[in-house]
């Protein structure tokens, strides 16, 4: 068990040079971030979900360990706005569950417009498979009441973490026995960098939260110039000296899981 660190995609050309050798074609940029990071948070599918084919080639062509994450689709979160999720649940998991030992946790992020209901995400949490690890990110202050904590909590959902300009923009909730991490850009002089302090103080504070028996999954959203990468790696670093263990990163200095 471990703290997971890896981005938010892998498909970014401004990457060349940073993650990815400049002649490498983009077809092999999968094969050569699972070689480096041991974990990634797919978006596909909150734009597009993917076809069972296209999870069982993720599947094929990434190494034995190896951790997705999958967002899920926004026609549950943003257009249904929760109502109604058996279907959409249904038809997502169906299709990413070809990821096989790979499928991570299921992020719902939430529209910064929809205000809480516990119904609605109670009700959408009992569609999921009784094994399936499932974080939530709100992103409206009137999510932060004790009731929802309650049912993040009797549904073992995890509260997901966010990061913006090195603020926590949501409550330090440990719902689960396992975390979610998201950090959407630093403000650091070379944005959107996040400096070493900063990075840090989020090592800390998951030090101070989980055992490090537990998961962190922990993903860089800041992708502009190959930031997230860099970022990943100074984090794992500051993990592992806060006492953790921390899969593999490009710089090597974490301990493969």
């Amino acid at each position: 068990m471990t703290v997971l660190v890896g981005t938010s995609g892998w498909q970014y050309r401004d990457w060349r040079g940073v993650l990815y050798p400049p002649d490498q074609p983009q077809r092999l940029w999968l094969e050569e971030y699972a070689r480096q990071f041991a974990t990634v948070e797919s978006n596909a599918a909150f734009y597009r979900l993917p076809e069972e084919k296209t999870f069982a080639d993720w599947r094929d062509r990434t190494p034995d360990g190896f951790v997705m994450a999958v967002k899920a689709s926004r026609y549950l979160t943003h257009i249904k706005r929760l109502r109604d999720p058996q279907e959409p649940v249904g038809r997502l998991m169906s299709r990413a569950v070809r990821l096989g030992p790979r499928l991570g946790p299921v992020l719902l992020q939430l529209p910064p417009t929809l205000h809480a209901d516990a119904g609605l995400l109670d009700t959408c949490l009992g569609c999921f498979p009784a094994d399936a690890r499932v974080a939530v990110e709100p992103r409206h202050t009137s999510w932060w009441t004790t009731e929802i904590r309650a049912v993040l909590e009797r549904r073992g959902a995890a509260l997901c973490w966010a990061d913006r300009r090195s603020r926590p923009v949501t409550p330090l909730w440990r719902t689960a026995d396992w975390g979610y991490l998201r950090l959407h850009g630093g403000r650091a002089q070379a944005g959107p960098r996040y400096g070493k302090q900063a990075l840090a103080g989020w090592a800390r504070r998951i030090a101070d939260t989980w055992p490090d028996r537990a998961d962190v999954y922990t993903y860089f959203n800041n992708d502009v110039g190959g930031a997230a990468v860099l970022d990943a790696v100074r984090f794992a670093r500051a993990a592992s000296a806060a006492g953790r263990s921390v899969s593999r990163t490009p710089s090597g200095r974490g301990s493969a899981r």
